[in-house]
């Protein structure tokens, strides 16, 4: 041990004060924070409080002697920077003091210090290289816990199925022959089939439990296994299976959904035509009642009027197309009619015609195809028509009168594979970060001594950066899908057009974020992460589509800004947008009178961390670009525009508040998720997860805060140094949270995870 001539109080703000005089991180604020901290702490007497704020003053700074008789004390000492510590640098003045006066306690003024300042590693780590310990994780938390967590109340039937994955059927493989792909991902969704898994959303009667919320836990799993897998066992089940259950009647569910759930049956979804994409309510394909056969006869009317990209084409027996039903001359609007495709012997049957899509970027195990219908005829019966029925005589009824709402409740019905195919992006982003995440854990690069291993790529701040964050986004939008699936799911709630307006902004975030998070991932683990063997290359080919398919994001987006607007007046025009803009005026005051200098500045580490904040900062954006949007499509509307006009002018406006309302939606419900947490250490990792996103959020859309004046440029700084903090603080978790998905050990397959 080295003799060492400071005193005790001193001797503990050494490390401190060398990281910050080296490096000069010290501004003016930071110099009071550090200051105000030395004046509150009990430890220290009068003496060494004198000295150390002598320290601090920038117009006098130490002397370069005094800074490297600091630098010998800590490196002649014998103690060791451990990285992996939640507050490296105060454990490390903690063993610097344990070797003066053993049984030294830890010093919460120093960690105030460190947190405040925003030190990171790469302040400190070049200081302290002969003593620096690179640890792979810590064992302050248990993976299982956090994975009992998410899965909520589907533990059971969660690990029922990860057990039934581990079997070869389901063991992941490079495939590339299209034929043989599709045709073990066909073999893989029949053995699911057989064990109850597809009918799982369905009533009891026919196969399932009625549990929806769980189906989609399960259908996130798929991801972990095949991509194909996980997209061809949701069209079956829940597009093919799920339209019959949702918008058919008792006779169509006893004549085909059990079949269906048992793959007796296999079908298809046909809504999406090549010529009309995300518009589904100007589909051209009609089917006209026949009164003089009571049939229905559905028609292609047009070359670019074929159903497109339609998944299970080559495989399935029947149908569920969406076309426009006409009774009597009359337009009666989208409805979904059964039409059978192929006989027994699979042959296609008259007046239907599939062509192959052929290969994808993604996918090439789901047999997509382009079908064209020439006046095929139907039973009158294969009208799924629990909205909208023809009568045995001939004429149409429909308890929902308005057309436009009977169009919106139906397609309304099908918000939970809105929900899935975020799940299921998820799942992927999720895949990739547990791969890249584990890979930073072992793969080392660079060091400037060649006396020490090569540092942990996952110690590097930048790193760091490109992960943590989201991996904590991961986690809150894991909680709020499963609480949209749980809204989804209340009977006791018929009117779902709430629903479908959250859906519909988180379906568009949630699937960017996963393809964003995906090539983070591809980049992160460098050309490993571009083999084929290493998953990730496959998951980015296939949740690329995720972003389309159930809704155009883009479109979807300003779905959801119309919803937010439309909760005030459901019609616009002047006269109705003065209540509208009334209220939002009213509470737009109200926060803005917390907007002056003093709190855009205001960047203490209590306030930046605390959730009030981050929700002020979220309802803000939300509530003002409600308020600026609705004046301006009233302006243009007071000037004579046509309400279509006026939206097509505003469009990029639209994008930026369902983006808002939905991050907003999504870090609402992850707090009242961690607030029923009962286990105050798990709560407050999770806290410290969610003001990850918070921050990141926050920060990612600095440019928007700033213009606006919610902060200024000082507060902006401290954000992104927060967002860095706290980043390096759950690096020694990371490999815990990761673990904590509950990715089963069986689909980690990838060799660099290991």
């Amino acid at each position: 041990m080295v003799s060492i001539d400071y005193s005790l109080g001193i001797l503990q703000y050494i490390p401190f004060f060398y990281v910050i005089w080296s490096d000069d991180l010290l501004s003016a604020s930071e110099i009071s924070v550090v200051a105000n901290t030395i004046d509150q702490d009990a430890s220290l007497d009068p003496n060494e409080k004198e000295q150390l704020l002598f320290w601090l003053n920038r117009e006098n700074p130490p002397t370069d002697d005094e800074i490297k008789t600091w630098k010998q004390t800590i490196a002649t000492s014998g103690v060791k920077l451990i990285e992996s510590d939640t507050y490296p640098l105060t454990s490390l003045s903690q063993r610097l003091a344990n070797l003066q006066s053993n049984g030294f306690g830890f010093n919460d003024h120093l960690k105030h210090i460190e947190i405040n300042l925003g030190i990171q590693p790469n302040h400190y780590n070049h200081l302290f290289e002969l003593d620096l310990v690179h640890e792979k994780t810590s064992d302050q938390y248990d993976a299982n816990v956090l994975d009992k967590l998410l899965k909520g109340p589907h533990v059971l039937v969660v690990d029922e199925f990860r057990n039934f994955l581990d079997q070869p059927i389901f063991t992941w493989d490079i495939r590339r022959n299209k034929g043989e792909f599709r045709t073990k991902v066909l073999e893989q969704v029949q053995v699911l089939a057989k064990k109850g898994y597809g009918a799982m959303a369905y009533p009891p009667e026919y196969g399932g439990t009625g549990n929806m919320p769980a189906y989609a836990a399960i259908f996130e799993h798929l991801m972990f296994v095949e991509g194909s897998l996980a997209v061809k066992f949701g069209v079956q089940f829940g597009l093919f299976g799920g339209s019959i259950q949702k918008l058919g009647t008792k006779r169509h569910h006893d004549q085909y959904l059990s079949d269906a759930g048992k793959t007796n049956l296999l079908g298809c979804f046909a809504m999406t035509e090549t010529g009309h994409g995300s518009n589904v309510r100007g589909i051209k394909t009609t089917a006209t009642y026949d009164a003089s056969t009571d049939s229905i006869i559905v028609h292609t009317p047009g070359k670019n009027d074929n159903k497109e990209y339609i998944g299970n084409a080559l495989h399935s027996k029947m149908a569920t197309v969406f076309a426009q039903l006409i009774v009597n001359g009359k337009n009666e609007g989208v409805h979904a009619v059964l039409v059978p495709l192929r006989n027994e012997k699979h042959e296609l049957l008259e007046g239907i015609t599939i062509e192959d899509n052929g290969y994808k970027l993604g996918l090439n195990g789901v047999d997509n195809g382009k079908i064209w219908f020439n006046t095929v005829s139907v039973p009158r019966e294969n009208l799924l028509d629990k909205y909208g029925e023809i009568k045995p005589d001939g004429t149409y009824f429909s308890s929902i009168k308005n057309p436009s709402k009977r169009f919106f409740t139906m397609l309304g019905t099908l918000v939970g594979g809105r929900i899935c195919v975020a799940r299921g992006a998820l799942g992927g982003a999720k895949m990739s970060l547990a791969i890249a995440v584990k890979y930073a854990l072992n793969r080392r690069q660079f060091n400037d001594s060649i006396k020490v291993q090569e540092d942990l790529i996952m110690d590097y701040p930048t790193h760091q950066l490109r992960l943590t964050p989201r991996v904590a986004s991961a986690y809150v939008y894991h909680v709020t899908l499963e609480e949209m699936m749980k809204r989804y799911s209340d009977e006791s709630q018929p009117d779902k057009r709430e629903v479908e307006t959250q859906v519909a902004g988180l379906k568009s975030v949630i699937t960017w974020f996963a393809n964003e998070t995906i090539q983070e991932c591809r980049e992160a683990c460098g050309g490993k992460g571009y083999l084929l063997e290493n998953r990730i290359a496959d998951l980015k080919g296939d949740v690329d589509i995720f972003t389309t398919f159930e809704g155009d994001n883009t479109v979807l987006l300003q779905l959801a800004a119309k919803g937010v607007l439309s909760d005030f007046k459901a019609e616009f025009n002047s006269a109705g947008f003065a209540s509208v803009l009334k209220l939002l005026q009213t509470q737009l005051s109200d926060t803005l009178t917390t907007i002056n200098p003093l709190y855009s500045n205001k960047v203490d580490a209590e306030h930046l961390y605390n959730p009030k904040f981050h929700k002020h900062a979220f309802n803000y954006r939300t509530r003002r670009l409600t308020y600026t949007l609705a004046m301006r499509i009233r302006n243009y509307i007071k000037k004579g525009v046509p309400s279509y006009q006026a939206f097509l002018k505003v469009q990029t406006h639209l994008l930026a508040l369902g983006k808002a309302y939905s991050v907003e939606l999504a870090y609402s419900i992850f707090t009242e998720f961690c607030a029923g947490v009962s286990d105050e250490e798990y709560k407050s990792l999770l806290e410290k997860v969610g003001a990850l996103y918070a921050l990141h959020q926050i920060y990612s859309d600095a440019r928007w805060y700033l213009e606006q004046g919610y902060i200024g440029g000082t507060k902006s700084k401290a954000i992104r140094q927060r967002v860095e903090r706290l980043s390096t603080e759950l690096r020694p978790h990371i490999e815990v949270l990761v673990d904590g998905f509950g990715i089963p050990e069986h689909c980690l397959t990838a060799p660099i995870a290991k």
